[in-house]
């Protein structure tokens, strides 16, 4: 199934974006090339083997909010900040960076990853974890309910806040049913049916959200952890947490397998 998906998105042939629209410094030239020589030198069986190499590439990359341009009044451009990322700019990285093997290949795949289509506009923007899997070209599939738990679905207006307003103004709102397994009931058996490269998010209570923030799971020597960039305090950085402690502090996860 993942060299059909493959395949087909090879095919596609994304559309490179133009160079006025993407947004990358020296810095981040010369770190993506980094990155790109490294990736290439990744032997891999398997996609789950590729997905724990690349995304070790970035641990200890610090921190980075806001790296994004684009709004309802600010046109969009595509920002590559290798140097810095959030929860979800580390995930569309590392996805990008798994399919590439030049620059060239990385823009396109980045460009398909983060927007709806491939056409770089802020309401194009895959602003929630769940657009991955909903939006055309999906980057992942939702295998959250076949994991092995009773997994719980709940009606949402994505981008519409409980009190009113919305959380991004001028973009639309979204009816979504997001599916999620409570924490309580992620078992030793639901953790074995993860595979490494999943993408965790942590289901949102709130009804305008589907999720507070995103991990990718992998399997290391001191068992399963959920690899993310971490705003904490106390990190501040790409780093791996423990995932059962990181269960301990979230009313349940998403998961999205990348195809």
């Amino acid at each position: 199934m993942f060299a059909l998906l493959a395949l087909i998105c090879a095919l596609c042939a994304p559309p490179v974006a133009a160079a006025d629209t993407v947004q990358i410094s020296p810095a981040n030239e010369r770190r993506l090339q980094e990155l790109l020589a490294e990736r290439n030198r990744i032997g891999a069986d398997y996609p789950g083997q590729l997905s724990a190499a690349v995304s070790t590439l970035f641990l200890h990359v610090p921190y980075g909010a806001n790296t994004l341009i684009g709004s309802a009044s600010v046109p969009e451009q595509l920002v590559v900040e290798l140097t810095r990322v959030d929860c979800f700019t580390y995930a569309d990285y590392v996805e990008a960076l798994k399919r590439s093997s030049n620059r060239a290949d990385f823009i396109a795949q980045l460009t398909q990853i983060r927007y709806r289509g491939g056409e770089i506009s802020f309401t194009q923007r895959r602003h929630f974890f769940t657009d991955w899997a909903a939006d055309a070209p999906i980057n992942a599939t939702d295998v959250t309910a076949s994991l092995g738990a009773a997994a719980e679905q709940v009606a949402k207006i994505l981008n519409l806040k409980d009190s009113g307003g919305n959380y991004l103004p001028g973009l639309p709102t979204r009816p979504r049913t997001v599916t999620y397994i409570p924490s309580a009931r992620v078992s030793d058996g639901v953790i074995a049916n993860l595979h490494d490269g999943d993408y965790l998010g942590a289901y949102a209570t709130a009804g305008g959200l589907d999720v507070t923030h995103v991990g990718i799971f992998v399997h290391t020597p001191n068992g399963p952890v959920l690899r993310n960039a971490s705003s904490l305090r106390a990190n501040n950085q790409v780093v791996d947490t423990p995932l059962g402690e990181y269960l301990g502090t979230v009313p349940g996860i998403v998961v999205l397998r990348p195809i």
